[in-house]
């Protein structure tokens, strides 16, 4: 929900990660799995936003210039690899991706930030 803290300019965003999701030191993504969360909670109704996610998001992240992080075989083939610390199947594919290709991932999940990964919160 790190994505919906940024558009929302929410409080619940930690310095750290509001200075690092803000700046211009680097690339920022967005995960093909956060967006795919976004859109099953929307569709159930137990995320209200303010336009359809297909709208919302690919508009927020080219008004912000954050990529779009597609879901490769690479990362979903890692999973088997991937200890059993969290049960959400998004986060785990965000963990995945994060082994994968090297990255960072923002988060205040103890759960994500337990795999061997770099985070910043």
């Amino acid at each position: 929900m790190t994505f919906l803290w940024i558009i929302e300019d929410a409080p619940a965003l930690s310095r750290g990660a509001r200075s690092v999701l803000t700046g211009t030191n680097g690339d920022i993504y967005l995960s093909a799995a956060s967006a795919w969360e976004i859109a099953v909670k929307y569709r159930k109704g137990s995320l209200p936003l303010p336009q359809p996610p297909e709208v919302l998001i690919p508009s927020q992240r080219e008004q912000r210039g954050i990529r779009a992080l597609p879901i490769d075989e690479a990362s979903t083939l890692r999973l088997r690899q991937l200890p059993n610390l969290h049960g959400d199947p998004f986060d785990r594919m965000l963990a995945c991706q994060a082994i994968e290709h090297e990255m960072t991932i923002v988060t205040p999940d103890a759960l994500l930030r337990a795999y061997p990964i770099r985070t910043i919160w």
